[in-house]
């Protein structure tokens, strides 16, 4: 036995709790557990709440019925004119309405459990969204025109500014999230050793750059689109007459990806880098993985590919623009012509750019020789869609999830009873939408997902915001503020083992402690300065998106 015992080092409070958030998270079962076990709650709950009689008293509106007036001869109200007569719009009257509780084990309840399945499932477009989405996102990324990308642009990045560059692709990469950890966070460590600064903070730059402002981007993303859909089934609820375009907060994401950036720019600059100081290559093992460094070969190939994938762009594009922007193209509104807002372009837009994103992947490909032959295009469609499958089955537990939380009226229930009470406690629609920030930033803990949260959080508080008389657009932005700083600090991010094996590359005593450390002030920092930005955008009135105002009309 020796003589000398090593006495285990004692733990601060910090690391006791993150070990105990790790703990904790650890117990967390899978999502689709997770979504199983509240099907079976709400089946539960549906009974006991028929049982006791729960209901709501509440005011619908609902159109009166409009005498239409015969038109003119030659289809015009006022002689001499052209202009056929406008519509008449209805007016709508209040009425009061009783909402009780449905049971999900009576007769009729047991009966839509069996009968609606697929239909819950068919009607829920996240699905559609994803596949169509996933399109042109995967065979760019199977191409390997993302990550060509991301070195490339690091490459030429000027050195004052190769950290706001990093940060701000990192938030552009999270369209194809595996590139932006599996590519860029290695590259930012790369970058900054070549320039004599320390890796790690390349590393903490880039992590909090895909990771703690995830839910933005200057991009229409397919979480967008599931997001959108989930949010319309939600809404529906309230007002079926609500249909959210993924645009809805185009504006805010944009801005959003930009001031964060900034944000994770002077952290890294001013606070992390002075206290990791100057890098010792001896902290790292003798034994660490050199990088590839491409062949010149290698780099030409990629080259031409970028440049292909350009022109396959523009073809792209032009075609895109011929079909909107010329008078009486079939992408604009047929009755009125415009593009924005109302319009073919608009509805189409998540498919447009999925379009544009295969023409580039292929251009990619080709130029590259990466991704040749209609045969290996198809395979990798394939394969994105085999990566997809577990989210699939995800979907469909929630849609049976939305369905029969929609059939039992529980989300009616819950949102005008919480409705009524906050309107009688009469703290306004802001310290509310705050609150509901931090509330998503606390789940975010335990459940780092952009969409399981969103599909748990959205039938209860799209309906009760709202019924308070918050846009849904003013929901989702704070969400989005919400979701993105605690990924960084959260054991049951899936990238965090990731992120220590690279740091283990340049200091080989680096840990879990190590990579939270780094990023805690990322969390703080951005969650409170984003918060402030949110909360000004919110007082002053900017739209969310195009045709998406903060307030309810």
């Amino acid at each position: 036995m020796s003589a000398v015992e090593e006495v285990p080092a004692k733990k601060g409070a910090m690391q006791k709790v993150l070990d105990g958030i790790e703990r904790a998270g650890n117990k967390v079962p899978h999502p689709a557990i997770i979504f199983l076990a509240l099907i079976f709650i709400v089946i539960v709950l549906s009974q006991i709440l028929a049982w006791t009689g729960a209901s709501v008293t509440t005011e619908v509106a609902e159109p009166q019925t409009v005498q239409v007036m015969p038109q003119e001869e030659a289809g015009s109200s006022v002689a001499g004119s052209d202009t056929p007569p406008a519509p008449a719009v209805p007016d709508y009257e209040l009425h009061t309405e009783k909402i009780t509780a449905e049971s999900l084990l009576d007769g009729d309840g047991i009966r839509f459990i069996f009968t609606t399945a697929v239909q819950n499932f068919n009607d829920f477009g996240v699905v559609a969204v994803i596949l169509v989405a996933m399109i042109g996102v995967g065979v760019a990324e199977e191409a390997g025109l993302i990550a060509a990308l991301i070195r490339k642009m690091v490459k030429v990045a000027p050195k004052g500014a190769i950290t706001f560059i990093i940060v701000l692709l990192g938030g552009i990469s999270s369209v194809a999230s595996d590139a932006g950890y599996l590519v860029l966070i290695p590259l930012g460590a790369a970058a900054f050793a070549s320039l004599g600064r320390h890796p790690l903070a390349g590393i903490a730059a880039a992590y909090a750059g895909v990771s703690a402002a995830f839910f933005v981007n200057i991009l229409i993303t397919p979480a967008d689109g599931i997001i959108t859909e989930v949010t319309n089934e939600t809404v529906a609820l309230v007002a079926p007459d609500i249909q959210l375009n993924v645009t809805a907060n185009f504006f805010f994401s944009i801005a959003s990806t930009i001031f964060c950036a900034i944000v994770m720019t002077i952290i890294t600059e001013r606070l992390l880098e002075p206290r990791l100081g100057r890098y010792d290559a001896a902290e790292a093992p003798v034994d660490a993985p050199v990088d590839h460094q491409p062949t010149d070969e290698e780099m030409a190939l990629e080259s031409r590919g970028l440049r292909w994938s350009l022109y396959y762009l523009l073809v792209a594009v032009a075609i895109v623009s011929l079909l909107t922007f010329i008078p009486g193209a079939p992408l604009r509104n047929p009755d009125t012509g415009e593009i924005f807002g109302n319009s073919p372009f608009m509805s189409s837009l998540l498919f447009i750019i999925s379009m544009l994103f295969l023409a580039a992947g292929l251009g990619y490909g080709r130029g590259s020789q990466s991704l040749t032959g209609a045969t290996n295009v198809i395979n990798a469609i394939v394969k994105t869609f085999n990566g997809l499958g577990g989210l699939i089955f995800l979907m469909l537990l929630i849609a049976q999830f939305i369905a029969y939380f929609n059939y039992t009226n529980m989300s009616t229930l819950a949102a005008t009873g919480l409705a009524d009470l906050l309107e009688r406690a009469d703290i306004g629609a802001l310290p509310l939408l705050i609150g509901f920030i931090l509330l998503v930033v606390i789940i975010d803990l335990i459940m780092p997902g952009v969409i399981p949260k969103w599909a748990i959080l959205a039938p209860i508080f799209v309906p009760l915001f709202y019924r308070l008389g918050i846009a849904p657009q003013t929901v989702i932005a704070a969400y989005r503020v919400g979701d993105g700083p605690v990924n960084v600090i959260t054991p049951l991010m899936v990238y965090l083992p990731f992120i220590v094996l690279v740091c283990q590359k340049y200091r080989k005593k680096a840990g879990i402690g190590t990579v939270v450390s780094m990023m805690l002030p990322y969390t703080i920092i951005v969650l409170i300065t984003w918060t402030l930005f949110y909360v000004v955008w919110y007082a002053i009135g900017i739209p969310w998106g195009p045709s998406a105002p903060v307030h309810l009309g």
